[in-house]
């Protein structure tokens, strides 16, 4: 099972009290998590990213084993201790300001 952190907005959105766990077939990627993620949440579609282009919205970031993996290729496989659970993937709201 994955573990997914979501931020407060995408938790209330989906009627998520904590983190989501997920069933994803191996390889575990970002692509593969996000497409476990909306179908099991069909709520959360377009959120995170793009109906058509599948682009992560600008004000979102993707952390794994405390790293940003924001610009990684999604296709890539995640960490071990993501992909069995260990550690969460988090999705969390970039802040914006000057």
């Amino acid at each position: 099972m994955v573990r997914v952190q979501l931020p407060y907005h995408l938790r209330n959105l989906a009627r998520v009290s904590s983190e989501v766990e997920l069933e994803v077939a191996a390889p575990v990627t970002v692509a593969r998590v996000l497409d476990a993620l909306e179908a099991a949440y069909p709520m959360l579609r377009g959120t995170i990213r793009d109906h058509a282009s599948k682009q992560r919205r600008a004000y979102l970031r993707y952390f794994a084993c405390q790293q940003d993996i924001s610009f990684e290729p999604t296709d890539a496989p995640l960490p071990a201790a993501v992909a069995e659970g260990r550690e969460p993937l988090i999705v969390m709201g970039a802040i914006a300001g000057g």
